[in-house]
């Protein structure tokens, strides 16, 4: 009996019993009661009952009953042009511009609003070049007329056009300029933007609010924050819209640090797109006390229930799903499962998975109201994350409507879990099923054969790549760079890297990470040095890759220039492999006192890995002192560390304490210790033959014998 879209509370504060019941005889199709009712309505107002009516109909159309609007306008006895132009708002705004158009053209009468009116629902409909047209043919044209037209352009693209119709105005009002530049900023056009914002002569809070905006949708935050100061009166709109481009660009401390500002000295109350933009940031920098109080706060305020697009039940569940409390966000989602939609089960999808939670992943997947790609792609990745391949195959192989991303992640899982002959498999049969691989397909594969030192399969990568002219990006760049050095051939990885228009931290560190392990110190530091000057700022790994160089060159003071200037000029705290690195560098020099001496004075406990990294070194220049005191404290920590037996026994060997060594090796035998075997492959005509140190030669000797000898096509076989 209530009306569609409102509840009969809603109504009864809104509209009265009397215009319920009105609308209730209208939806009914009782013409005459509802008519009967409209007489029993007092008059109000200098125009009497039509201009009563006419407000009726007003509010029935901007709440959604355009039936019962088109009813209520058919019965009424009395219009005048208000009407008129009220009803065919109404049919503009709820998108029917087939009757809009027709009710236009059968108006007795048309003004400037009427023209307008139709002109607004041509382009909100993309029916751009009717709606020139209509503003050609008006007869008279006001400040809206024109502002209308211009937005109209601006929403259908057409920037240039709406510039130049902007030019032409006959007079503009801040709305023409707030429109014309919320076009340009929307477009990422600041510099323009700019322009027009130094031409206004009066700007208001809306003008400044779009240009902050505008810089922080480029990314440029600073100069968006060094124009809020500048806002001769802020409000909650324009604060709202610093903290919001704080959070979007992940300067999440800022934004919650611009908010208690906010509250502290202005006494500004949030509204909904704050709350919005302050869950993100809560999310971002991890606080969930603070979350949870931001929660409670729109509970108190009454904002939670305020939510028609479903942005802010959003902003908590993305929030409560990176805290990884997931009842939380599981109670927001049911609170608001009416309004789901395909991006919420997402949300909350990937939060069971990142949680670890991936049997009610797998149940809220199978119950969701609505999954789609990212949905399906989403539980398959997490079944490989975890080892758990024949689940995500199956997953995959019943997947409705697969596509390249769903395609990239199961090849993806596949060399993440060292399946790299079925990922290869994988990739064809994508391929057969006309699928086009992404760039990452082909990074993933490209960094699968350089980590298992194919060096075959990652030029036939790269040789399609080149014959299908694909597009380059510096994922597969990175890749190449990184593949080619492992395999050996380093100058291919250079000749790649000079090719590169764009390089990011990556792309400098593979380069000089691959002339590290080759022990091409003078060519690694050539590569670090240009990095600096082209203004990339170096990461850990960048000085990993540099006291690795250092230590392969024998470069002690460069490499604790390096080590030092890592932690006093860039601020990067060395980790464990820095730390190794440097025993490596001073052992490797012969300098293994000063070696000890550092481990000892480490500003934490030294772990097996690093006793492990002093032994090592002590191996190598034959000190049998401190070898034994580093291998008693490794073997304290590790007591079956068979390279820790091992070593000791060498050290033992080459110093002719054999009796030592005896004892040491039958200890090992004891205790079940026992090395790892050197390990070598070859793939043979598509098969990969493994070899351990001390196993028998296989049938396939006299072929790798042929090879040895020159015998056999070297094309069909590769040693590693």
């Amino acid at each position: 009996m209530i009306p569609r879209y409102c509840s009969r509370s809603f109504l009864d504060n809104v509209m009265g019993s009397t215009i319920r019941w009105t609308l209730y005889y209208l939806r009914k199709g009782q013409l005459p009661d509802a008519r009967n009712m409209l007489e029993r309505m007092p008059v109000r107002g200098p125009h009497g009952r039509v201009g009563h009516w006419t407000s009726l109909l007003s509010r029935f159309s901007r709440f959604g009953f355009i039936d019962e609007a088109k009813s209520l306008f058919d019965i009424m006895p009395q219009k005048n042009q208000v009407t008129y132009n009220a009803m065919l708002s109404g049919l503009v705004q709820s998108g029917r511009i087939s009757e809009a158009c027709s009710f236009f053209e059968r108006m007795p009468e048309k003004n400037v609003v009427s023209w307008t009116s139709m002109l607004c629902g041509y382009a909100n409909a993309g029916r751009i070049d009717e709606a020139k047209r209509l503003f050609i043919d008006m007869p008279e044209r006001n400040v809206v007329s024109w502002n209308a037209m211009v937005v109209g352009l601006i929403r259908n693209g057409d920037l240039d056009e709406a510039k130049w119709l902007f030019d032409t105005m006959p007079v503009r009002d801040v709305i023409s300029w707030n429109a014309m530049i919320s076009g340009y900023t929307e477009n990422f056009r600041m510099e323009e933007a700019r322009v027009l914002f130094e031409e206004m002569e009066e700007r208001n809070f809306v003008t400044w609010t779009i240009m902050v905006t505008g810089y922080c949708r480029i990314g440029n935050v600073e100069e968006g924050y060094d124009l809020f100061e500048k806002i001769p009166e802020q409000n909650v709109v324009s604060w709202t819209a610093m903290i919001g481009g704080y959070a979007w660009n992940g300067f999440y401390r800022e934004a919650l640090s611009i908010f208690l500002e906010t509250k502290k000295n202005f006494n500004l109350e949030p509204n909904k797109e704050t709350f919005i933009s302050l869950a993100y940031a809560c999310a971002g920098v991890g606080f969930s006390r603070l979350g949870k109080q931001l929660h409670a706060n729109l509970i108190i305020r009454g904002m939670e229930s305020d939510d028609d697009d479903g942005r802010l039940s959003q902003s908590l569940i993305h929030m409560y799903t990176l805290f990884g409390l997931m009842d939380f966000a599981h109670h927001i989602f049911v609170r608001n499962i009416k309004s789901c939609s395909a991006q919420l089960c997402n949300l909350m999808i990937s939060g069971y998975i990142r949680s670890e939670q991936l049997e009610k992943a797998k149940n809220f997947f199978v119950t969701a109201p609505m999954c789609d790609r990212i949905s399906w792609t989403s539980m398959i990745d997490g079944y490989l994350s975890v080892g758990q391949v024949s689940k995500a195959r199956e997953l995959f192989d019943v997947m409705p409507d697969r596509d390249a991303v769903a395609w990239t992640a199961i090849i993806s899982g596949y060399v993440h879990n060292e399946l790299i002959a079925e990922a290869i498999d994988l990739f064809s049969e994508m391929r057969t099923q006309g699928f086009h691989p992404l760039n990452l397909t082909y990074a993933t594969l490209i960094g699968a054969a350089g980590a298992v030192a194919n060096l075959d399969q990652g030029k036939q990568y790269h040789s399609v790549l080149l014959k299908s002219n694909f597009e380059l990006d510096l994922t597969v760049q990175n890749s190449l760079i990184s593949m080619y050095a492992k395999c050996g051939e380093i100058d291919e990885a250079h000749s790649i890297f000079m090719s590169m228009i764009d390089r990011d931290i990556i792309s400098w560190n593979s380069m000089i990470m691959g002339y590290s392990n080759h022990g091409l110190v003078n060519e690694a530091l050539q590569v670090f040095e240009s990095m600096l000057k082209c203004g990339s700022h170096p990461n850990s790994t960048t000085f990993l890759g540099i006291l690795s160089a250092c230590s392969h060159g024998g470069l002690v003071d460069r490499g604790w220039e390096e080590f030092n200037s890592m932690r006093d000029v860039y601020a990067i705290p060395p980790g464990l492999e820095h730390y190794i690195c440097m025993i490596d560098l001073l052992g490797r020099a012969g300098k293994l006192e000063e070696a000890e001496d550092f481990v000892l004075r480490l500003p934490f406990e030294p772990n097996s890995a690093v006793w492990g990294a002093l032994l090592g070194v002590c191996g190598l220049k034959k000190n049998s002192e401190i070898a034994a005191r580093a291998a008693k404290k490794l073997l304290e920590l590790d007591p079956l560390n068979a390279p820790a037996h091992v070593v000791l026994c060498n050290v033992c060997a080459a110093n002719g304490w054999y009796l030592d060594e005896k004892i040491l090796r039958k200890e090992m035998g004891q205790k079940g210790v026992r090395k790892t075997p050197g390990c070598s492959w070859i793939p043979l005509k598509g098969r990969d033959h493994l070899f351990l140190s001390g196993s028998k030669i296989s049938l396939e000797a006299d072929e790798m014998l042929s090879l040895l000898l020159g015998n056999l096509d070297e094309r069909d076989c590769f040693i590693y």
